[in-house]
């Protein structure tokens, strides 16, 4: 039937999508022959590709025309042009596409970069120009995808069938597919009655809530499990001390609330946190609580935890990294060195009232072989100082006293637990100080004393350089 014209004006429609240099297709070679020439590492390469792609293989050092007949794709590591030219004409002749390692001009197809989470597969291509650029981008995207994609992909193939049956309404099969792929992010793969579970209304589905480490600060020392968290979730309740670089790597229409705690200020109260986590839970929220640090230390996890179950909620901590230790990374201080101490241990540095915790084991502290962390103890450091000299700690013993760990504002202050008993002046300090006492940070104290920092009790120095930022 001819296709009527017409010379009519009509409005051009912008593209929907900008020029591709090449085109991206996968190539389905299971049981197909292929063929590869040449015996370098590269071509040995190609070939283990090629047989995980489940292609017949045939390899060669020296071929001949009759060898490609019937071959779906031949590879080829040579060198002469004039070689290259044969090959690549005698491979359209046997209507087999040609690729020709690092001669662009004499491929019909080429090789990328790969993600493998088969039967997810990611091809990444710079149409020649810069493939050491696609190797980078390709281990950029293999730290954001779960090993376990893989076997959510072969899952809901399997399932599509039963799914169809179950939700016959297209629209509540595309709701469900939106759900399986989101946990597709944040779990493993559970058993199949737990996926087809997905399948009941979306209003009737409980959330859950994931209590994620943002760690001290720096947005690149997040793990992968707490990214795709922020990834995945709608809702994301934040403490007052995660910065806005990890705010930044949420999902874009997740709804954020702060609901910080800080000393002296207005602050959310614990059993309003609960009840808002469990409210949003039920209402088929993924709920996301935030927290500075490691969930876990000082954290008030655990009162959380005991709410969520209580009221039948599931919930999963993703840890992160604590003050204590980013410190001890920035100053390049082992807390358990062998030569200085055989324990490390954290202790709160004031209760909820502001003042030092009265139940404190102060003498089992007082042991100059363990390493002591302070959290939050910049207030409290001349009575913490006083409290450990008179159980016989020594008056000499090196201190660090950090605050801002991690961040760009980052101050370090180095001296002695006698010097600490004048205190800390903190009113340049943003953020809880985080003190450091034990033989493990003498080292600290040379390298500060080395750059002429001076052991001043009365504000916060800056001894070391701030880690310089990147962006995240």
């Amino acid at each position: 039937m001819p296709i009527e014209s017409s010379r009519k004006p009509v409005e051009a429609s912008p593209a929907r999508i900008a020029p591709l240099a090449v085109l991206p297709l996968f190539l389905n070679l299971q049981n197909r022959r292929a063929v590869v020439i040449g015996n370098s590492e590269a071509a040995a390469w190609k070939a283990e590709l090629l047989a995980a792609a489940g292609a017949d293989l045939l390899q060669l050092q020296n071929w001949q025309a009759g060898d490609l007949a019937g071959a779906a794709l031949v590879v080829a590591d040579i060198d002469g042009l004039d070689e290259c030219a044969m090959l690549q004409a005698a491979c359209h002749a046997a209507r087999a596409l040609c690729c020709i390692i690092d001669k662009p001009a004499f491929c019909d197809v080429q090789f990328g970069a790969i993600v493998n989470r088969s039967p997810v597969v990611i091809g990444i291509a710079t149409a020649g120009a810069a493939p050491v650029l696609a190797q980078a981008v390709r281990r950029r995207i293999e730290t954001a995808l779960p090993l376990a994609l893989g076997a959510w992909a072969a899952a809901a193939k399997a399932l599509r069938g039963r799914i169809a049956a179950l939700l016959p309404d297209k629209a509540a099969r595309r709701s469900f597919w939106r759900r399986f792929a989101e946990q597709a992010f944040t779990r493993p793969l559970p058993d199949t009655a737990e996926i087809l579970a997905l399948a009941e209304p979306a209003e009737t589905t409980a959330g859950e809530v994931t209590l994620v480490g943002a760690g001290p600060g720096d947005a690149e020392l997040l793990t992968l499990k707490a990214m795709r968290a922020l990834q995945a979730a709608d809702v994301i309740l934040f403490d007052d001390l995660v910065s806005d670089d990890v705010l930044e790597l949420a999902r874009r229409e997740a709804k954020r609330l702060l609901v910080g705690k800080r000393g002296r200020r207005a602050s959310c109260k614990q059993d309003d946190i609960n009840a808002l986590m469990i409210k949003l839970a039920r209402q088929g929220k993924n709920v996301v609580r935030l927290k500075s640090g490691d969930p876990m230390i000082f954290g008030r996890a655990g009162e959380e935890i005991e709410a969520l179950r209580a009221a039948g909620i599931p919930v999963r901590v993703v840890p992160g990294v604590t003050a204590a230790l980013a410190a001890a990374a920035e100053l390049g201080v082992s807390l358990t060195h062998r030569q200085a101490a055989h324990s490390v241990r954290f202790v709160t540095g004031h209760s909820r009232q502001g003042a030092l915790p009265a139940d404190i084991d102060w003498r089992g502290l007082a042991d100059p072989e363990t390493t002591l962390m302070f959290y939050m103890g910049g207030r409290t450091a001349p009575e913490i100082a006083r409290r450990l000299i008179a159980e016989g700690l020594s008056p000499d013993m090196p201190v660090v006293a950090l605050a801002s760990v991690s961040r760009p504002g980052r101050q370090v202050w180095h001296g002695s637990l006698g010097g600490l008993l004048a205190g800390l002046a903190l009113s340049d300090a943003e953020g809880p100080v985080l003190l450091g006492i034990g033989a493990v940070f003498s080292s600290a104290l040379r390298l500060a004393q080395t750059s002429a920092a001076p052991d001043h009790p009365t504000g916060l120095a800056a001894a070391l350089p701030a880690t310089p930022r990147s962006a995240a």
